[in-house]
């Protein structure tokens, strides 16, 4: 098996969203005693990864973040409230959360693609380093709302239908 690997770029180190040109091509003849050669001709694969397109996703949208900031912190009041385990904590366990959720939303999440698992983690890691009860649990609640929502809440939003 020959194979020939070649990288155009002025680092050793290939990007990890593709800004260089990757060539990669390989010959391999692959021998089975059984089998006729002649019938099966030597197998080739040659692939060239390219650039990846370069997509800038839309700035936030403060009066989106605010509106589904709203509808996440009475989803999860209404979810955590259910729960013995947060007692009289689940308000301030909601608050965190949601400023969390807030603060992403209005810095970062710019549509599908951009809902990162980064706040959810550090929903879960604030609530356990104040303390408070259900860090895990409460996390998970607000990731399986968000992904369930926040998405298809922003296609409807952008496209003028946000009531």
């Amino acid at each position: 098996m020959t194979c020939s690997i070649s990288l155009s770029s002025s680092s050793l180190l290939p990007s990890l969203c593709f800004s260089q040109t990757h060539s990669i091509s390989c010959k391999q003849r692959l021998s089975f005693p059984s089998v006729n050669a002649k019938k099966f001709p030597t197998l080739r694969f040659s692939s060239t990864v390219t650039r990846a397109a370069e997509y800038k996703f839309p700035d936030p949208i403060p009066e989106f973040a605010d509106a589904e900031t709203e509808k996440f912190k009475s989803h999860l009041l209404k979810k955590l409230s259910k729960k013995d385990m947060y007692g009289e904590s689940v308000q301030e366990v909601v608050g965190v959360c949601t400023e969390i959720f807030s603060t992403f939303l209005h810095s970062e999440y710019g549509g599908p693609g951009t809902l990162l698992v980064l706040p959810f983690v550090d929903m879960a890691d604030a609530l356990n380093e104040r303390g408070l009860p259900g860090g895990p649990q409460a996390a998970r609640a607000a990731i399986n709302w968000a992904k369930d929502h926040v998405d298809k809440d922003w296609r409807q939003w952008t496209s003028g239908d946000n009531n």
